[in-house]
């Protein structure tokens, strides 16, 4: 089902609010691990604005230990399927084919997979059975490993060719081009600069020629912006805000976020400032 199909056009920037049930996330981790949390913060998240509740079970913070598939599905599952009966639009956010089946089964319309189909070979073959709405990241390695990654000599034109390369793989495999969204993977194996750069240099990605989703929220290069505030949740969303607000602005499609009120602000901002051409 492509995400035209599920109501994600190209008309406006959509909200994807994070759900991230884990203990140790690095901004909310241990906030909603119990299911009736979980659900409130979906519940309230929707209320302020977000157009997609992404659930997550497995933290991908930088340094953050891999956790067993069983041990993913035990803290989404629950959670997608309380939130698809009450016709909540639900991306499942895992690097696993066995999860993303699963969460597709329980409800979810959308797998949003941050290592782009290359945490595990079987994921493409996987979505394109289920025919559902896929989200490609850019992605170099696992969370342990990513940052000494964080190597380029170009880094906008290398993340561009390297998200094609998985294209077409995901293509090859099956997945229907209007199914098919894709991140430049803000942080990860990217030092702030090169965050930085990306962001400068988005309508590379969007030249691509696919719908573009950005998560910048809390991230670690916004802690770096103005160092007296890298613990100031409320500065970093904040930032989070003002960066959402450009992205609208240059037509991106969805931005993934901890909070969905002050983005929708920033998008409803955008979409009346929007510049002459």
């Amino acid at each position: 089902m492509s995400f035209a199909e599920i109501g994600l056009d190209l008309a406006r920037t959509h909200i994807f609010g994070i759900l991230n049930i884990t203990p140790d996330s690095f901004s909310d981790g241990g906030n909603f691990l119990d299911p009736e949390q979980a659900i409130l913060q979906a519940k309230k998240l929707k209320n302020e604005g977000a157009d997609v509740i992404d659930v997550g079970g497995e933290s991908t913070r930088p340094g953050a230990a891999r956790i067993s598939a069983q041990e993913e599905l035990k803290r989404v599952l629950p959670v997608i399927e309380a939130l698809s009966n009450e016709n909540y639009l639900v991306s499942i956010d895992t690097t696993r084919a066995e999860v993303a089946e699963a969460a597709v089964i329980a409800g979810a319309k959308i797998v949003n997979d941050v290592s782009g189909g290359r945490s595990d070979p079987l994921m493409f073959k996987k979505v394109s059975e289920l025919n559902v709405a896929y989200i490609l990241m850019h992605w170099r390695a696992q969370s342990k490993q990513m940052d000494n990654l964080a190597i380029y000599k170009d880094v906008i034109n290398e993340v561009a060719a390297e998200i094609n390369s998985q294209i077409a793989l995901a293509l090859a495999a099956g997945i229907k081009k209007e199914n098919l969204a894709i991140d430049p993977g803000l942080g990860f194996a990217k030092n702030p600069q090169h965050n930085w750069d990306i962001l400068n240099n988005i309508d590379k990605i969007k030249n691509i020629g696919f719908p573009v989703l950005v998560g910048h929220s809390r991230k670690r290069f916004i802690s770096e912006l103005t160092p007296n505030h890298k613990d100031d949740m409320e500065y970093k969303d904040s930032v989070t805000a003002a960066i959402t607000y450009q992205l609208a602005l240059n037509g991106i499609w969805a931005v993934r976020v901890h909070q969905a009120k002050p983005n929708l602000a920033a998008i409803s901002t955008a979409n009346r400032l929007k510049p002459k051409l």
